[in-house]
């Protein structure tokens, strides 16, 4: 059977589709479309830093739009998900604990894993002391524990208490039974799966071949389409995914192969996405959805797949010194049907109800035309109400030439709705 062959926008709409970020929501969010998306996407990354929503509950606002951030919470402290190492720190479906904890152990090479094997082999008393009274008393947060005179290096300055709950965290006897202010509260993983109704004698482990071609399997599946050179990152499954991999895959009724038109080489795609496909190939995928994404959404994850697929060349900048930033401290992409459109920089003042754009730029190419800068206006305007912010404050110089008119005319015209 010969591949098909998708146009760059068709094979955008399929990846956007396969994620949730095609089309609005269609009705208001109920909690249950929480733990729906972060099943869809398979990984929800978590990142602390909070200039507005933190990512976690960002990236589920951009695919539910105005929902109720407790929600979230309220699916951890229920065990609907967990965290782990898998991408980065993420919540995960409950469900793919087996595999996961798998995947996780064996990656002895994670930065995680190397610093409780050597916190385990000092056999520091204290280490041991720690889980024996969670043990005795319960879920504990590490502000649960002394402070004291603690040594402090490593591990970005964590007290030694802290270090070794993370320890026990990256080994398997502790989960995070729930988030109180967003601090992880720790508890025995046999207590948290039991909640779950998990049992784990019941998961026997898979053959290292075959954990992998499981993740593989579920990356194609989560990001629509996928290219060999895009795989690896979804999971971080190290070195690279060949094509024989793929068409591993493909020889066992898991995989389609696809061409893009502009886009070198072979593509595939998941038999769970065949109806996507087909609607992608009738050009029945049609993006209309207008929202702000994460810097850590996985849309944007792989910089070299946002490139290819989206022609976006985007560098998380809060790391880079403040003279050095073309963009902003918290660049935030900018989605409008289907392209990833522009990007900006934003603060949230909750306390003011006053939403900052302190810089908003298009893509090159991008034209501010009035249905562009009407539907970012709108969607800027949900944003920030969800927010709790009724006000969009712009900065001076925040729009280039061109953009500076149309769009604050938009924001006041859709902030007077």
């Amino acid at each position: 059977m010969d591949a098909p062959v998708l146009d760059h926008a068709a094979a955008r709409a399929l990846h956007l589709a396969a994620q949730g970020l095609l089309r609005p929501w269609p009705r208001r969010a109920r909690k249950g479309d929480v733990l729906a998306a972060i099943e869809r996407m398979q990984l929800l990354q978590i990142d602390t830093i909070q200039v507005v929503a933190r990512s976690p509950y960002l990236v589920l606002y951009s695919r539910l739009g105005p929902y109720d951030p407790a929600w979230l919470d309220g699916c951890l402290a229920e065990a609907g998900i967990f965290e782990t190492w898998a991408h980065e720190a993420c919540f995960a479906p409950m469900s793919s604990w087996p595999l996961l904890r798998q995947h996780t152990l064996d990656r002895r090479h994670h930065w995680a894993i190397q610093a409780a094997h050597r916190a385990q082999g000092k056999a520091d008393p204290g280490m041991a002391a720690v889980l024996q009274r969670i043990r005795e008393h319960g879920e504990m947060r590490s502000a649960d524990f002394r402070d004291g005179d603690c040594p402090r290096g490593g591990w970005w300055g964590w007290k030694d208490e802290k270090r070794w709950l993370e320890a026990w965290f990256a080994l398997g006897e502790l989960m995070v039974a729930r988030r109180d202010r967003f601090q992880r509260v720790y508890d025995l993983s046999e207590r948290v799966l039991a909640r779950a109704g998990m049992d784990p004698a019941a998961h026997a482990p898979l053959a290292p071949a075959e954990l992998r071609r499981e993740l593989v399997a579920r990356t194609v599946l989560a990001l629509g389409i996928a290219k060999p050179e895009w795989v690896a990152d979804y999971y971080r499954l190290g070195g690279r995914v060949s094509a024989g991999e793929l068409e591993d895959l493909v020889e066992r009724g898991l995989l389609r192969r696809v061409s893009v038109q502009g886009v070198p080489g072979t593509a595939y795609v998941h038999v769970g996405n065949e109806s996507l496909l087909q609607a992608a190939m009738g050009g029945r995928l049609r993006a209309s959805l207008t929202t702000v994404l994460s810097p850590f959404d996985p849309v944007v994850w792989d910089r070299r797949r946002a490139r290819e697929l989206f022609g976006f060349d985007y560098r998380l900048e809060c790391y880079v010194p403040a003279e050095k930033r073309r963009f902003g401290y918290f660049v935030l992409p900018l989605l409008h049907r289907g392209r990833l459109c522009g990007r900006m920089d934003a603060k949230a003042h909750r306390a003011d109800g006053v939403f900052e754009i302190r810089r908003l730029a298009l893509e090159e190419g991008v034209d501010a035309d009035a249905p562009l800068c009407e539907a970012v206006a709108g969607a800027l305007h949900r944003f920030a109400r969800w927010h709790g912010c009724e006000c969009i404050s712009v900065a001076r110089g925040a729009l280039g030439p061109g953009l500076a008119r149309p769009l604050r005319q938009a924001i006041r015209e859709s902030t007077s709705r």
